[in-house]
């Protein structure tokens, strides 16, 4: 048998769809999510970034091919010089400062989502880390995919929020979520059934972090 990323996806049907409609995800669509609970989400998910970098020095350390150490050189590049500036901006338009930023304990559900997606790769080869980075990489366009057909989702000058699902259905982000799709059915299509139970769990278990993720968020909890 050929295993697809979208058999992942399929071994978890329940905790992703919990993800990707999520009552966080509804109310930032249609504009009534609280602007505590965004902010909230947004140092976190600065924290988050930093932790993502670090997980991007682990793939290149992992990575066996060149192809594979440029991916991993290119991703921690992308967020280091660019995604973390475009960040802070993005916090200073929502009333926190970089020095706010700098100074900020990590939720626990932020140490428990990061430290398991860098246990894992630790522990693991190059395709587990990237299995359990996937909700992220994958899960934030598909978040902008649904929310741009849900007819409850507002746009433009009506929704505070509206730069956020632009940053995800942005052709870039897109490409990009293509590319780690087209990266993961190319190794997935050659793993035993064993392995493929193995990389599930994985992806179960992460899945599951960026559920507590957005509940954090949701209830800014600590």
């Amino acid at each position: 048998m050929s295993y697809r990323f979208e058999d992942l996806k399929k071994s978890c049907q329940s905790e992703w769809r919990a993800y990707i409609e999520h009552s966080f995800v509804r109310q930032l669509g249609d504009a009534s999510l609280a602007r505590e609970a965004f902010q909230h989400y947004l140092k976190q998910d600065y924290l988050f970034l930093i932790q993502f970098a670090r997980a991007f020095a682990l793939a290149a350390y992992k990575s066996p091919t060149l192809s594979d150490l440029k991916q991993a050189k290119e991703g921690l590049q992308a967020i280091v010089d660019v995604e973390l500036d475009l960040h802070i901006s993005y916090c200073r338009e929502w009333g926190i400062s970089e020095e706010e930023l700098a100074n900020l304990p990590e939720a626990r559900a932020t140490i428990a989502y990061t430290r398991y997606v860098l246990d894992t790769g630790n522990r693991g080869d190059l395709l587990d880390l990237h299995v359990a980075l996937s909700p992220c990489m994958v899960g934030y366009g598909e978040i902008a995919n649904w929310l741009n057909v849900r007819a409850e989702t507002l746009r433009g000058e009506q929704n505070p929020y509206d730069a956020w699902i632009a940053m995800y259905e942005s052709v870039e982000f897109q490409e990009a979520m293509e590319a780690e799709i087209h990266w993961l059915d190319e190794r997935l299509a050659d793993v035993s059934p064993s392995r493929f139970q193995q990389l599930t769990r994985i992806f179960s278990d992460a899945t599951r972090l960026e559920i507590d993720f957005w509940e954090m968020g949701l209830k800014q909890s600590d």
